[in-house]
Order: structure tokens, then sequence, then C-alpha cells
């Protein structure tokens, strides 16, 4: 019974940590005024649970902690994530627009044969993207070594991609079955299913440490 009330307490921490960046990521987007903000808070969202998952002594993250850790790497990121994040939004919004045209053009075979090009080449670069921020905050590093490090993480770790790719077409099932859920944890959710796959199937230096149970300390806070 205690190992199953431990482990309850960790889920419920993990969870309050989400919504906690969550809501964050909501707040700092607006502080940037939306152009300025978007981009550092997705790179501050990555950094958190880059953190919350190497600090293997504790992660028993309180809501101040978890929104410290945030703002700190928010304002780290306001120069670097932006220069980082708008090129990459561009090419997809226009990969986006070209699979759309073809979608709702009747072009006949050709159309069908482009348009599942371009549906290919959308997931590829958006696991693509997915992987760059976990790489961009992961490594001190300028914007091109981190964009070959991700096309090469695409390429050459098929097994995280895939589990990216899964854990997020989970998350969108569950948004659309439960809309609640997508109030509650937004953007929160795939970000940290994005690092827990990272994490544990990256194989990234700096990020090896694949310790995801409650501590010991924990368990004894817990047992007391």
């Amino acid at each position: 019974m205690k190992r199953v009330a431990v482990g309850y307490e960790y889920l419920c921490r993990i969870v309050l940590m989400i919504v906690v960046v969550n809501v964050a990521f909501i707040v700092h987007t607006i502080m940037g005024l939306v152009v300025a903000g978007l981009f550092p808070s997705v790179a501050a969202s990555y950094a958190t649970y880059r953190q919350w998952l190497l600090d293997v002594d504790d992660r028993s993250w309180t809501v101040r902690r978890t929104w410290t850790v945030f703002h700190q790497a928010w304002k780290g990121e306001l120069k670097s994530a932006n220069a980082f994040g708008w090129p990459q939004f561009l090419v997809w919004a226009l990969l986006v627009w070209e699979y759309w045209l073809m979608m709702n053009n009747d072009m006949g075979m050709v159309g069908v044969g482009v348009s599942g090009v371009l549906l290919v080449l959308n997931i590829v670069y958006g696991l693509f993207v997915f992987m760059s921020w976990a790489i961009h905050v992961n490594f001190d590093e300028n914007a091109l070594w981190v964009l070959r490090t991700s096309l090469t993480m695409v390429v050459a770790r098929p097994l995280c991609g895939f589990m990216v790719l899964c854990l997020f077409l989970l998350t969108v099932w569950a948004y659309y079955t439960w809309p609640g859920l997508m109030m509650a944890f937004g953007v929160g959710v795939p970000i940290f299913a994005t690092m827990m796959a990272i994490y544990s199937w990256g194989r990234l230096p700096g990020m090896d440490v694949h310790v995801l149970e409650p501590t010991e300390k924990e368990r004894n806070t817990t047992q007391r």
C-alpha cells in the first residue's frame, strides 16, 4: 500500500507540474505580446521538463519551483528562441498551406501523389521541429548545429521519433475526446511527452540518466 501511495503522490506531482507549466506558458506568452513571447515559452517549457527529468535526487517540485525554473528559462531564451522558432514556423506554415491546397483542389492522380508526399514531409518536419527544441535547450550550440543534429536524430533514432509521434497522436485524441483536458493541460502535455520520449529513447548526451521512479528521499518523505 505504501508503494501505491508513493506512486499516486508522484503522479499527482507530475500532473500539477504540467498544469503549472501550461499556465506559465500562457502567462509568459502574453507577457511577450505573443509575437515575442511564444517561442521563448516553448523553449522554457522544454527546459523546465529537462531540468525536472535530470533532477533525479528530488523530483517533488513545488508550484513555486516549477514557476521559477520556467521564468528564468524564459528570460534567457527571449532572443535565441525567437531567432530559432520563427523561421521554423514559417517553413512549416508553408508546408501545411501547400498540403491544404493539394487536398482542396482536384488535380487527379498527380495531386493525390503530391499530397501524399506533402503529408509525409509534414510529419517528418513536425518530428524534426519537436526534437529540435529538446536539442536546443540541451546543448549550448549555435542554431545551425542544433538543426543539423535534429535532422540526424530524426534519421538515426527512428524509435524515438515513432514514440514522439505516437504520444502526440494520443494527446490529440485525448484532447478531442475530452476537451476539458486541453483547457487544463494545453501544450504542457505534448511537450512533456516529447521530452519523455527523447529522455527514454533519444540517447542524448546530458540526458542519459534514466531514472523515472520516485527517489528514496521522496519515498521516505511520503512514509513519514
